[in-house]
C-alpha cells in the first residue's frame, strides 16, 4: 500500500509539472505568434521625439497597420530582441528571405513609425548603441576597431528606432530654416515638433526648446523682446550630415534638395550623384555599384522613406544616415500603455496623464 501510495504521490506531481509546461509552452507560442504578427512592446530609448513621445514611453506597435514582417532570423530567444544578458539572443545560422504580409495601409507622411536602424548592421560589442559608421567616418576605422570587437547583425535584428515619416518614396525633400518642405510645399508643423529658439529679454538672453503652440505665447509675453530660431548655417563636423561628401554644405537646418527612391523608379547615376544612393545600392538591394555606374542608372526595387525626430534639434535621424529601406519598416506606434520619469522614484516616476493615450 505504501509503495502504491508513493507511485500516486509520483504520478500526481509528474502530472502537475506536465500541466504547468503545457501551459508555459503554450503561452510561449500565444505570446511568439503575437509579437510577429500583431502587436510588439516598444520603449521609447532617447528624446528625439519629444514632445510627442517621452523617454520611457512604453508603447503597443502595430504590425497590422503596414502588414507583418514574416521572420527572418527564426533561431531567436522568444520574448528577445537582439540580446540577452549582453549577449546575443539568436543565431544567424538560418537566415529566410524578406517577406512581408498585407497591411492596411502604407506608410504616410507624419506617421510615427518603429523601423530598424538602418546603420546598425554593424555594431561595436563594447558600444552598440553607438553608430558604428559614423564614428568611423570621424576617428578612422583603424582607431575604431582598436577599442572594441564588432557584431554583424541580421537585418530584422538591428536596433529599433521610431521616429516620424516626412517624406515617402518619389517625393522631393528639402529643410529650409529648420522647417520641412516637400515638393516645394511646407509641410505641417505637427503639434509635438520643437526646435531650439533664442529668446531675448530686457534682462537676459537664452535658449529655449519650443513647439509651435509654446512659441506663439512665448512671442505674446509683453516681457519678451524677440525670439529668434537657432539655426545651423555651416556643418558642426565633416562627415555628419548625409551624404557624407567631402563638399557637403547641407546641415540638420539646411537640407536638400533630396529626392526619396522609389520602387521601380530610374535614376541617372554618375560619380556625383552616387554619394546618395550608393549604400543603398550595395547594402539594401545587394547589386554591384560598378555595374550601375557603367550602365548610367539604376532602377531601385523596393520603396525608401525619410525619418526625422519631432526634437528636430535633438534628434540623429535620416539627415545623420539616410534613407530607410520598406524592408526596415516594424508597425506604427498605437497606444502608451505605461510611461515612467527615470528620474523619479515610485510611484511619482509614473506619468499617469499619459497611461493609455493613443499616438
Amino acid at each position: 500500500m505504501a509503495r502504491r501510495r508513493r507511485f500516486q504521490t509520483k504520478s500526481k506531481l509528474l502530472n502537475w509539472v506536465l500541466e504547468w509546461v503545457d501551459a508555459i509552452l503554450f503561452a510561449v507560442v500565444v505570446v511568439t505568434i503575437i509579437n510577429v504578427f500583431w502587436f510588439q512592446a516598444f520603449k521609447i530609448p532617447s528624446a528625439s521625439m519629444e514632445s510627442s513621445l517621452f523617454t520611457g514611453d512604453h508603447l503597443f506597435v502595430s504590425k497590422l497597420t503596414y502588414g507583418a514582417r514574416m521572420p527572418m532570423t527564426p533561431l531567436t530567444i522568444p520574448f528577445t530582441h537582439n540580446t540577452i544578458f549582453g549577449r546575443e539572443s539568436y543565431s544567424p545560422s538560418i537566415q529566410w528571405k524578406y517577406r512581408r504580409l498585407p497591411g492596411f495601409r502604407e506608410v504616410r507622411k507624419g506617421d510615427c513609425v518603429v523601423f530598424g536602424f538602418p546603420n546598425g548592421d554593424t555594431v561595436l560589442k563594447k558600444a552598440p548603441v553607438e553608430d558604428y559608421h559614423s564614428l568611423c567616418r570621424f576617428y578612422g576605422r583603424d582607431e575604431v576597431l582598436a577599442g572594441s570587437p564588432l557584431i554583424v547583425r541580421p537585418m530584422d535584428k538591428k536596433d529599433h528606432y521610431v521616429k516620424r515619416c516626412v517624406a515617402t518614396p518619389g517625393d522631393t525633400l528639402e529643410v529650409r530654416e529648420g522647417l520641412v518642405w516637400i515638393n516645394g510645399q511646407q509641410q505641417e508643423i505637427y503639434p509635438g515638433v520643437q526646435m531650439d529658439y533664442r529668446i531675448t529679454t530686457a534682462s537676459r538672453s537664452y535658449v529655449d526648446v519650443l513647439t509651435a503652440e509654446k512659441l506663439e505665447k512665448v512671442r505674446s509675453s509683453v516681457n519678451v523682446l524677440s525670439v529668434e530660431p537657432v539655426l545651423e548655417r555651416e556643418p558642426s563636423y565633416k562627415g555628419e550630415i548625409f551624404p557624407f561628401t567631402e563638399g557637403n554644405t547641407w546641415t540638420r537646418d539646411f537640407f536638400g534638395p533630396l529626392w526619396v527612391p522609389k520602387k521601380g523608379a530610374t535614376v541617372a547615376l554618375d560619380e556625383s550623384d552616387l554619394p546618395l544612393y550608393e549604400r543603398i545600392i550595395r547594402d539594401y538591394e545587394h547589386e554591384s555599384v560598378e555595374d550601375a555606374l557603367r550602365e548610367g542608372s539604376y532602377t531601385f526595387k523596393q520603396d525608401y522613406y525619410f525619418m526625422m525626430g519631432d526634437n528636430r534639434h535633438n534628434s540623429l535621424d535620416s539627415r545623420y544616415w539616410g534613407f530607410v529601406p520598406e524592408d526596415h519598416i516594424v508597425g506604427r506606434p498605437v497606444v502608451i500603455w505605461l510611461s515612467t520619469d527615470k528620474g523619479k522614484s515610485f510611484p511619482q516616476n509614473i506619468r499617469w496623464k499619459r497611461f493609455l493615450k493613443f499616438v
